[in-house]
């Protein structure tokens, strides 16, 4: 199963100083090579642009950000950010049911906008229904927050939960 959290529609050479991602090649590739499942993170006004790009069983989560930064002018803030995902393995009826919203603070790394929390990170693999033995592939490393917190899970290591 696979993550992607390119830089958001629009927002790569402003954070990044890097050319857009081709989200249209993004997504089948997402499709083509990880039909057991996979998760894209994007901005709530990109997902009018991209959901036409997906195949129709894709579904939408949130991340819900209790705690955000407000930006001046901007009302209502951007306080939430949708996850597109598709597949994942189907949860046994004993297990307990995942939610498709996600309550976590942003997490505040210098250099690297948009880092993951570690919250965030124990959702999205719930949410995929990911194993310790499964393959994980974190597209985009970015601060590599999900790859760490992915490792530290799949070792059973304990990780820093803050929500």
């Amino acid at each position: 199963m696979a993550y992607a959290d390119p830089p958001y529609v629009g927002q790569a050479q402003k954070h990044y100083g890097k050319a857009e991602v081709n989200h249209r090649l993004l997504i089948a590739h997402l499709c083509d090579d990880f039909p057991d499942g996979w998760a894209l993170s994007c901005s709530s006004p990109s997902l009018r642009l991209l959901l036409p790009l997906c195949p129709e069983d894709v579904r939408i989560a949130a991340w819900v950000k209790p705690f955000a930064i407000f930006k001046p002018n901007v009302n209502p803030a951007y306080a939430w950010e949708p996850v597109i995902f598709r597949g994942g393995r189907q949860r046994e009826r004993q297990e307990p049911t995942i939610r498709d919203w996600c309550p976590a603070n942003v997490t505040l790394t210098r250099g690297v906008p948009g880092a993951k929390p570690t919250g965030f990170c124990l959702w999205l693999f719930d949410l995929m229904g990911l194993r310790a033995d499964d393959e994980f592939v974190d597209l985009f490393l970015g601060s590599g927050a999900v790859s760490r917190a992915w490792d530290r899970l799949k070792d059973r290591l304990p990780l820093e939960l803050a929500m």
